[in-house]
């Protein structure tokens, strides 16, 4: 074999937005201890139900009638229509579906909503800590991410709006905020959404606003408060979404982008160019999620509930975390007295806990210390937890 011209130094070879894509260090634990027997997995953002019988049977009938072409690049207008409906009953708006975009994943709805307003030599500011796809996403875009940590106190966080606007600066094109949060379960206020949006509003800036957890709430309300409470059609947000969370579909690579009408076609050209669409079989399936998934949605909170409860109130007791039940989404981030390296401990609980938690250095600054655990499973598997983790802690 002639061997090649400037010979094998691949990674030197490639760009440096590749090369510097970060490894997940949420992977790096899930890949220590996933072999493990009676092993119980709370380390990343997914249930442990199924996806649910008529979602399945829509995909099915799809396939069955020969729905495995190319198709609508923003998406089949039935699921378009559906999300507009859904988001009409969900916000007490009209909603048009021209304003709406289905992707093959929340994932891929980052990427786009990067893409729209972002480039090399551009910032993007984040409260921290923060679901790392986020930065990740930015950075592949050659764009900087620019971390604010989180004001933490008794195991609570909460917004600094001045630390905020400090860190925006000419390069800034948008802010990037998750509410309710992964993986701290911060869930902002309708004022402090209004303020963020005002703060965007000044400087000329675009809100890219993941409320992906908003029906996870633990107030009573339907849902959290959102940008949608307080935007005017002339603000600059973009929303991304997912099928993932509330209907059990994580495994589908399914979500949808919502923005002007007007970025109709540039949107349109970007999935064009990444997936060319989504499989039609998997839009159908989302379309009967969309329409008769709200006992579904339901259920899933109803166990959240009461998951929160439990390992909320189990790990307080071990009288060595600090901690408080989250507002929103469905993650308990907490930190263990005397224990500032997450990673060493999220593998040390693997070993000697054989359960399986995200570590806090995964999620940026502010979130070191802390360990991050998914609570939207079964009572068993919590009860269970809590009495694994308390013997664990108690013996450290």
């Amino acid at each position: 074999m002639n061997s090649m011209i400037g010979g094998g130094d691949f990674l030197s070879a490639i760009r440096p937005e590749a090369r510097s894509a970060p490894e997940s260090g949420i992977v790096e634990v899930v890949n220590h201890g996933r072999l493990k027997q009676g092993l119980i997995p709370l380390w990343v953002g997914e249930g442990d139900l199924p996806t649910p019988d008529f979602i399945i049977r829509a995909a099915e009938k799809s396939l069955a009638d020969g729905e495995t072409f190319y198709t609508w690049q923003r998406g089949v207008p039935e699921l378009r229509e559906a999300i507009a409906q859904y988001h009409t009953a969900l916000y007490g708006q009209d909603f048009s579906p021209d304003r709406f975009f289905v992707t093959g994943s929340g994932m891929q709805s980052v990427q786009i909503a990067v893409r729209l307003v972002a480039g090399p030599g551009d910032e993007l500011v984040i409260p921290t800590p923060a679901w790392p796809n986020f930065a990740a996403a930015i950075g592949i875009a050659g764009a900087k991410a620019v971390c604010v940590a989180m004001d933490l106190s008794e195991g609570r966080f909460s917004l600094d709006l001045d630390k905020l606007a400090a860190a925006i600066t000419p390069r800034t094109r948008a802010l990037v905020i998750n509410s309710p949060a992964n993986p701290t379960g911060w869930t902002a206020t309708r004022e402090e959404l209004s303020a963020l949006l005002a703060l965007a509003r000044k400087h000329g800036i675009w809100i890219i606003a993941d409320e992906i957890y908003g029906r996870f709430v633990y107030d009573g309300q339907k849902r959290a408060a959102s940008f949608h409470d307080v935007m005017d059609a002339q603000d600059r947000v973009l929303f991304v979404q997912t099928f993932s969370k509330n209907w059990a579909m994580t495994g589908w690579r399914i979500g949808w982008l919502e923005a002007p009408a007007e970025l109709g076609q540039v949107i349109e050209n970007l999935i064009q160019y990444s997936t060319s669409g989504s499989p039609v079989f998997v839009q159908r399936a989302a379309t009967a999620a969309m329409v008769e998934g709200e006992p579904f949605v339901a259920e899933q909170i109803a166990r959240a509930t009461e998951g929160r409860r439990i390992i909320a109130e189990g790990l307080k007791a071990t009288n060595k975390v600090s901690l408080a039940a989250p507002a929103g989404a469905f993650y308990q981030f907490f930190s263990v007295d005397g224990r500032s390296d997450s990673r060493a401990l999220a593998i040390e609980l693997v070993d000697r806990a054989n359960v399986g938690l995200a570590p806090g250095t995964a999620f940026g600054p502010g979130g070191e210390t802390g360990l991050r655990l998914c609570f939207a499973r079964k009572s068993s598997d919590l009860t269970e937890t809590v009495a694994r983790l308390q013997k664990a802690l108690g013996e450290a």
